[in-house]
């Protein structure tokens, strides 16, 4: 969907309405203390984690060189924080944001943080490559998505690693609603104006479109939030199906979603329905489009996507062949175990508190519980299985092994290091 104000049809003028709109309204609202950030981002586990994410057959590494793409108020300077041993770029074609971006470098001592007020579409005047680019809820917002994705391929090293967010269609149909309901009246950018817009929205009914959003979305809750969802002069949106053409089409390919589960039709309600095993008949990438069409609230799609030409497959995941007995599991922050409101036969279940579907809950038994408590992102499947046996422990058998760490990467609880696999197959060892 194509949102895009009928006032700001040339190029350059919708980029510079663009430019102009977050020059006034900062976005995201400028944080003033990252500290509480940087405590949780002191476990390398984490780091690790993340990397893997990104390149599961790929030993870890912690000096990557890193592109933030539209930077905003804050996230080159958080990425510095996160990852100190990296090499971070952040650019953004707003001043403001760069502003409040070097304020907060010179705070924290970012010494490895440079910054650079720069469109995408001259990326190349930077003269660098990049291990990763990062790219999240900005390409939606300018006037030729498709040449700028290009341009971010094109600084991307051949084996590197590109995270993309865009929004997502059916999940703001609501917000669209309301984007046209203030063109319509004319409704500018005034604090007065804004502040009149949110206290309408209070009125909306309950079974408005955007009703289910005003309290899960923090963007309402801001000025700059309101403004950036309802009052953007552009403002373009992807589903499925949109979104992997658009990825294809900048030389790229796709390499899994940053939380799966939700787009995958064998995790929570859905697996339960009369489609659910009709569903995955289908190839991946129209079982996606499928389960985006009936959940229905889906307002972002974030995915990890790799150069077409990249050497080797970008997530070499896979459960039907042995190598997954050399997969070392990570677990990925914000997975819990929970022993409450627990389902007939299960012991406790895990949860991923990123998700927003409350169904994406994975019911475990004692066994499985076991296996899950000795995830330590060091050992391999195999080895957990046979320290819990040589313990004294009844370890579970090797098929429901396999299959609960299937379903733990799924339902997006853990990731995997393969290198362990790849050493194995090369006859060498670690």
């Amino acid at each position: 969907m194509d949102n895009r104000d009928p006032r700001f049809s040339e190029t350059n003028g919708v980029r510079e309405a663009v430019r102009a709109f977050y020059d006034r309204h900062p976005y995201p609202p400028p944080a003033g203390d990252l500290a509480g950030y940087r405590r949780r981002w002191r476990d390398e586990a984490r780091r690790r984690a993340d990397f893997h994410l990104h390149w599961p057959g790929t030993a870890y590494r912690s000096d990557l060189k890193v592109l933030i793409a539209g930077c905003g108020t804050s996230q080159a300077a958080k990425h510095a924080l996160r990852h100190p041993s990296a090499r971070v770029t952040g650019i953004d074609f707003s001043a403001t944001s760069i502003r409040h971006t070097e304020a907060l470098k010179r705070h924290y001592h970012l010494d490895n943080l440079e910054l650079h007020q720069l469109p995408i579409d001259r990326l190349q005047e930077l003269g660098q490559r990049f291990d990763k680019v990062i790219c999240t809820g900005v390409l939606h917002h300018l006037p030729d998505p498709d040449a700028e994705l290009r341009a971010l391929r094109n600084v991307l090293i051949p084996d590197g690693a590109m995270h993309l967010m865009v929004y997502a269609t059916y999940g703001r149909s609501g917000i669209y609603m309301l984007q046209e309901y203030c063109r319509r009246l004319g409704i500018g950018h005034s604090d007065q104006e804004i502040l009149d817009l949110a206290n309408t929205l209070t009125a909306l009914p309950p079974g408005h479109p955007l009703a289910h959003l005003l309290g899960q979305v923090p963007d309402f809750r801001t000025k700059a939030g309101l403004a950036d969802a309802l009052l953007h002069p552009q403002d373009r949106s992807f589903t499925v199906p949109q979104l992997f053409d658009f990825i294809e089409e900048a030389g790229l390919t796709f390499g899994r979603w940053l939380r799966q589960a939700p787009y995958l039709p064998q995790c929570g309600a859905l697996a339960q329905t009369p489609h659910g095993c009709r569903l995955t008949w289908l190839p991946p990438a129209e079982q996606y489009a499928a389960v985006e069409l009936l959940r229905g609230t889906m307002v972002r799609h974030n995915v990890i996507v790799y150069r077409s030409d990249r050497p080797g497959s970008g997530q070499p995941i896979r459960f039907d062949e042995d190598g997954w007995q050399h997969y070392v599991p990570i677990r990925l922050p914000r997975t819990r175990c929970v022993e409450k409101r627990l389902p007939p036969g299960a012991v406790a279940v895990l949860i991923n508190e990123g998700h927003t579907y409350t169904d994406l809950v994975l019911p475990i038994a004692e066994g499985q519980r076991q296996l899950f408590e000795c995830i330590d992102g060091h050992r391999t499947t195999t080895e957990i299985q046979n320290d819990l046996t040589s313990g004294g422990e009844q370890s579970p058998s090797h098929e429901l092994a396999r299959s609960f760490f299937e379903q733990l990467w799924w339902y997006d609880q853990v990731v995997f290091d393969t290198t362990q696999c790849s050493k194995e197959s090369n006859g060498r060892t670690i």
